[in-house]
């Protein structure tokens, strides 16, 4: 599930930002604004995605999709909800096509903005430049 959502990502980073990006294991301890988002797999399997990057991400994708070069606060939240529906929305029309683990998704919420301490199970971290996107995935309990 993980790998459709990365591939979601990727696709988001290479048709978008058009920046070149590498995908490592490791997890920034910076200040990161965090947006998760449910999903239920068709064998009812419950996960929580998360999607979390630093405010210099976010405001790249500020800048691309609102043209802003200086976003408040509350627009960069707005935008990491955002991301975090189109990543995962994504990612799920992925699965659909390959047939692969089908789920349906939630509403995304907003989380905070601070590092990113929360439980997962399995992780990766996107980087552009000095940027970083992580996105991470737990397994629910039923």
């Amino acid at each position: 599930m993980l790998s459709t959502i990365i591939q979601a990502s990727e696709n988001f980073c290479i048709h978008q930002i058009r920046v070149p990006h590498i995908l490592c294991d490791e997890i920034s301890k910076t200040r990161t604004l965090i947006a998760s988002i449910d999903i239920e797999t068709a064998s009812g399997e419950k996960h929580r995605v998360y999607i979390a990057s630093d405010s210099k991400f976010m405001q790249r994708v500020s800048n691309l999709f609102l043209e802003e070069d200086d976003s408040d606060e509350e627009t960069l939240i707005d935008m990491t909800l955002e991301i975090a529906n189109l990543i995962v929305g994504s990612a799920k029309v992925i699965a659909e096509e390959e047939n692969s683990n089908t789920y349906i998704i939630g509403t995304p919420s907003f989380k905070k903005f601070d590092s990113f301490d929360f439980e997962y199970d399995q992780v990766k971290t996107i980087k552009i430049e000095d940027d970083i996107l992580i996105v991470a995935i737990k397994k629910l309990r039923n």
